[in-house]
């Protein structure tokens, strides 16, 4: 994977295997796409990432903005940043990919429940995911081509 030092002076580039444990944190993933008026919409949302295929995963409405933006144009950008000082983020654009299919999106939803609830007996897990199995969400499929990264821990 290219990654980009984003901040050239301030901070240093991540390396591939300090981004892959970064990116399983509890952040939420900022998703900018961009809608009919050629406008910009930014989503934060909850995020799975796979290490070993490198594609970070999202549970949406299938009728949510973003996702009817995603069906016009498949490319967004994205960032995760920690807030907290010293500052650490990555960033990109991406491909994406939309699943429809309830049977092959459970797994990857459960997978981001867990992350961010801690289990699938919470009520928001079985929430969403009878909005999975009804197939009123889907899974959005992201395939970064890049990485922008910064970390301020390395100064």
């Amino acid at each position: 994977m290219k990654i980009i030092q984003a901040m050239p002076g301030m901070s240093s580039a991540m390396t591939e295997s300090e981004v892959d444990s970064f990116l399983t944190s509890k952040l939420n993933i900022q998703v900018g796409s961009i809608d009919e008026q050629g406008d910009p919409n930014i989503q934060p949302v909850w995020f799975y990432y796979d290490s070993s295929s490198k594609k970070i995963f999202v549970e949406t409405g299938k009728d949510t903005k973003k996702t009817t933006n995603i069906r016009k144009r498949p490319t967004i950008y994205f960032s995760i940043d920690d807030e907290n000082f010293p500052y650490r983020g990555v960033k990109g654009k991406a491909d994406v990919q939309i699943s429809e299919d309830p049977k092959k999106n459970r797994p990857i939803a459960e997978k981001i429940m867990v992350k961010y609830l801690g289990s699938l007996e919470h009520p928001i897990a079985k929430t969403l995911l009878g909005y999975v199995d009804s197939g009123m969400s889907v899974i959005l499929e992201i395939s970064p081509r890049f990485y922008s990264t910064w970390d301020m821990s390395k100064m």
